[in-house]
C-alpha cells in the first residue's frame, strides 16, 4: 500500500527523542525537516512520561532534559489521552496514521520494525537516519 504524501511527512516522537536536543545538542526538528518530516506527533502518554521524569529522575541532567522536552512538545501535535503505556500508544498511533517513529529505544525499534513501521533514530550522536529494515 502506497502512503499518501500527507502520511509520509508525519513522525511520532518518543520520550527519548524529545530529550535528545538537551542531552546531545542535536536540533531534531531541523534534522526531521531534512528527512522530509514536517508534521510532529506526540502521544499524550509521552507527555506523561516526561512530566514524571521532570519530577522524579535520578540525575539532574535527565530532569532538565525532560523539562526542555516538555517545552519542545508544545510545538508538536499532542494526540490521545494518557491512559496506556507510551510504547503501546506509539505503536498504535503509527499503525493508525502510517507515520514514522523517532526513537532510540532498542526494544521499541525492534517491535516497530516487526510491524513494518518506519523508524528514525539518532546515528553517531549527530544526525538522524531512517530505516525500514528488519532490526
Amino acid at each position: 500500500m502506497k502512503s499518501s504524501p500527507d502520511e509520509s511527512c508525519k513522525v511520532i516522537l518518543d520520550t527519548n527523542a524529545l530529550m535528545v536536543p538537551e542531552q546531545l545538542g542535536v536540533d531534531i526538528f531541523d534534522e526531521l525537516l531534512r528527512l522530509g518530516y514536517s508534521s510532529w506527533l506526540v502521544p499524550a502518554e509521552v507527555l506523561g512520561e516526561l512530566r514524571s521524569l521532570s519530577r522524579k529522575a535520578d540525575k539532574g541532567r535527565d530532569k532538565t532534559a525532560a523539562r526542555v522536552a516538555l517545552g519542545l512538545a508544545e510545538g508538536c501535535t499532542v494526540i490521545g489521552k494518557d491512559d496506556s503505556d507510551a510504547d503501546s500508544a506509539i505503536e498504535e498511533l503509527a499503525l493508525e496514521t502510517g507515520a514514522a517513529v523517532f526513537t532510540n529505544d532498542k526494544a521499541l525499534k525492534k517491535r516497530l520494525f516487526s510491524k513494518g513501521i518506519t523508524v528514525i533514530y539518532l546515528r553517531q550522536g549527530q544526525y538522524l537516519e531512517t530505516t525500514q529494515k528488519e532490526y
